[in-house]
């Protein structure tokens, strides 16, 4: 009889500056709880504890998050990644896999800079990255600004809001691109633990 499979654990890593990000955070954690046998956590990663840290060690995936300030992610996003690098010494976060979503005033606002600062931090841990797996969106007459991956980045998850509005205003478009990338992220846990899980059966039988 197959064994089950244990459940895979995604941990939804980020900072929030006047709410914007919080938000597509939220809807990174509703894409990855669609995925069954997938534990979904949240951890705001200027206000760390013990048991937060804990909880990335212990994942299967840590999807990062962080809103593009002058080209790059927050300060407070910067000051986590860099108290990280213990993790990094003994790579505790080594094959896990990563993800990461941005969001800028601008529709551009050089937020591949911000994807792939995570990307290249993800990598330092030896972590997989999983990309966004969307085309562009709103990029021909027949589309609309209510494509999914609307602005067309494809590296993670990129949002605008506009800077003179708030949290409740993050275009549906970009949630819907968010939620997307957290089943994605989600699913792709699945099949890592399961994998892992099948191998182990498998050699244990043919010892």
């Amino acid at each position: 009889m197959p064994m089950q499979s244990p459940p895979a654990t995604l941990v939804v890593a980020y900072h929030g500056g006047r709410g914007h990000t919080a938000a597509l955070a939220a809807a990174v954690v509703t894409g990855a709880e669609t995925v069954p046998d997938v534990e979904v956590r949240e951890v705001r990663v200027d206000e760390m504890t013990v048991a937060q840290w804990r909880n990335l060690d212990e994942s299967t995936a840590i999807v990062f998050g962080a809103p593009t300030y002058m080209g790059t992610a927050s300060a407070a996003f910067h000051t986590f990644a860099e108290a990280s690098s213990r993790r990094q010494f003994v790579r505790r976060w080594q094959d896990k896999l990563a993800a990461g979503f941005t969001n800028s005033g601008a529709k551009a606002g050089d937020k591949s800079g911000t994807l792939g600062y995570f990307a290249t931090l993800a990598a330092q841990h030896g972590m997989t990255w999983i990309n966004l797996g969307l085309p562009a969106g709103w990029n021909k007459s027949s589309g609309s600004e209510f494509d999914v991956n609307r602005l067309g980045f494809f590296a993670g998850a990129a949002a605008q809001s506009n800077v003179d509005e708030g949290p409740a205003a993050v275009h549906q478009a970009d949630l819907a691109t968010a939620q997307h990338l957290g089943r994605r992220v989600g699913e792709h846990a699945r099949v890592v633990v399961a994998g892992r899980q099948a191998l182990a059966v498998r050699e244990e039988l043919t010892r």
